[in-house]
């Protein structure tokens, strides 16, 4: 049910608190309504961050008062904790597996079980895809020791995998074995940063599918490890810095490294070595700057498709360099990725909305082109491994620090082109 339709049940139920004609028998609060609360908060901060939240806006549409949600919850930051900390907690309940019958019971084979974890927690996504990835990126914003327990969590979830995979396949390293559980993990969860359709009956199957290709993929080393060469440069700094230019760049180092609302229009000044009054020359604002950095991004991506799709290739030989593509820029640009992904939320719905128009216009390209060469996908399928595939290239860039060595880039190129084509098979 969305945050409309919720409220809607709310006003029609006579639940406002507002007087409306001859009164009737007192109304009881709903015994549901921590959990009515608990809901709307979660996809609140889910879809405009944490900070674009207030406790009126949640009041508001459940239709009730601030005073009526502090019985529930104390504070915005109570809301916020139970919201990340109930995702955390689910994944959790989702991954643990039943304890044997008796000590005599075998447990499950490797295969099985990485199955049975894989599929609740795609199913998991599923169930909470408009809030799922709510502690990816505002977990951030959690006190020190909810952020600990968020860690601990996200450690023990991997656990879980990379015990049955390490008895699946015994040979590869532990390092190895990190890279591929990341992978399926941000495979398993892909379907919580998009909201293109698909129902739910194929989710499961083209998602896990997916995870199993990577599951049988031997990752690379790079005969040229420690040269580091681009085959997608960005273009070269100009000689002279412009002002704008120096602003970009300061502002996104500065985002990158204390988050959007912790960072000042004065602080962005200093850094570029000019005056706040000097910023307001070249920017309206802080928000500006944010949607500036965006639109670079999209411009450069989109110029490293043009160039891809404009030469003599087939569709395969295509669709290996625009990954190629996509993972140099990701890896140069690491720091606007990361921003981009957890600061988008704070551009106003229509400056959103145009960055997503741009951003689906480039899922279609990629999609379109997957769909000629797996004709037996359904093009929103397609669509979904493409989703997948972007997603993955963060995640990993996470887990290695943007290693700029040219294994680790391969590596992610091979796991991005085993989602997109589903090369391997699960193992028997």
């Amino acid at each position: 049910m969305t945050a409309d339709s919720r409220m809607a049940t709310v006003i029609d139920s006579g639940e406002s608190g507002r007087p409306s004609g001859p009164k009737g028998p007192p109304k009881r609060r709903p015994k549901n309504r921590k959990s009515q609360i608990a809901a709307v908060a979660a996809e609140a901060f889910s879809e405009r961050g944490y900070h674009a939240v207030g406790v009126d806006d949640i009041a508001g549409v459940l239709g009730i008062s601030g005073p009526a949600l502090y019985r529930h919850f104390p504070n915005k930051y109570a809301l916020f904790q139970h919201a990340v900390l109930e995702l955390v907690n689910g994944l959790l309940r989702a991954s643990a597996l039943p304890e044997p019958a008796d000590d005599s019971a075998a447990a499950l084979p490797a295969g099985e079980q990485i199955d049975q974890i894989l599929s609740a927690l795609i199913q998991l996504a599923v169930e909470n895809r408009r809030t799922g990835g709510l502690y990816r990126w505002e977990g951030r914003f959690l006190h020190k020791e909810d952020l600990a327990y968020l860690k601990a969590s996200m450690s023990t979830l991997n656990q879980r995998l990379l015990d049955p995979l390490a008895q699946l396949r015994p040979t590869i390293s532990a390092d190895e074995a990190k890279i591929l559980t990341a992978t399926i993990l941000s495979i398993s969860g892909s379907i919580t940063a998009h909201r293109a359709p698909l129902s739910a009956k194929r989710i499961s199957p083209l998602l896990l599918a997916a995870c199993w290709a990577v599951l049988a993929v031997d990752l690379p080393v790079a005969p040229d490890s420690d040269i580091v060469t681009w085959a997608h440069p960005l273009p070269a700094a100009p000689a002279a810095e412009t002002k704008r230019e120096a602003l970009l760049r300061e502002s996104l180092h500065l985002f990158y490294r204390h988050g959007y609302h912790e960072v000042s229009i004065e602080q962005i000044a200093n850094a570029a070595g000019i005056t706040a009054s000097g910023l307001y020359r070249s920017y309206d604002s802080k928000l500006d700057l944010l949607e500036a950095i965006f639109q670079r991004a999209a411009t450069r991506l989109e110029d490293a498709q043009s160039a891809v799709l404009g030469g003599e290739q087939d569709a395969e030989q295509k669709l290996n360099r625009l990954v190629e593509a996509y993972t140099d820029l990701s890896f140069q640009q690491s720091e606007l990725l990361s921003v981009y992904f957890a600061e988008i939320a704070n551009l106003p719905g229509p400056r959103r909305a145009a960055l997503h128009s741009v951003q689906r216009k480039n899922i279609e390209i990629w999609s379109r082109l997957l769909w000629e060469l797996r004709p037996e996908l359904m093009l929103s399928e397609a669509r979904y491994l493409v989703h997948a595939a972007f997603g993955l290239v963060l995640d990993l860039g996470r887990l290695t620090h943007f290693d700029q060595s040219a294994t680790v880039r391969l590596r992610v190129r091979t796991l991005m082109l085993a989602t997109l084509l589903g090369h391997g098979a699960k193992p028997a």
